[in-house]
């Protein structure tokens, strides 16, 4: 349904190194270097961050394609000292495939990387 997302940030610099530690294991990188900074894997290009006013009270989640993936970002982000917020872990309160990991990029908006697939 949603084709692509663009955030503002204060903190340029520091939301391009976490983007492109977070979503590196999903095959995303920096294909866009202009004013706006565009995130895609090579046959989509749908994640856009620009200088602004940060973007307040966001939550959005990544698809990811499986439970090892989540785990795998969100150590990522410990070893580069990222943001976390709460470990990969099931949520069977939303469906008992539901597994999801939480960071806090650095306007502190919550970004969840969540498989919904059975393992």
């Amino acid at each position: 349904m949603i084709d692509h997302i663009e955030l503002r940030t204060s903190q340029l610099d520091a939301c391009l190194r976490f983007y492109a530690d977070a979503l590196a294991p999903l095959g995303y990188t920096l294909r866009v270097d202009g004013p706006v900074k565009g995130f895609g894997d090579g046959t989509t290009l749908d994640f856009f961050v620009g200088e602004g006013e940060p973007s307040g009270s966001v939550h959005f989640a990544f698809a990811v394609p499986d439970r090892t993936t989540v785990d795998s970002i969100y150590e990522v982000a410990r070893a580069y000292g990222h943001g976390l917020d709460r470990a990969p872990a099931l949520a069977p309160h939303i469906h008992p495939n539901y597994y999801a990991g939480y960071l806090r990029d650095p306007d502190d908006r919550l970004i969840e990387f969540v498989c919904q697939k059975a393992e």
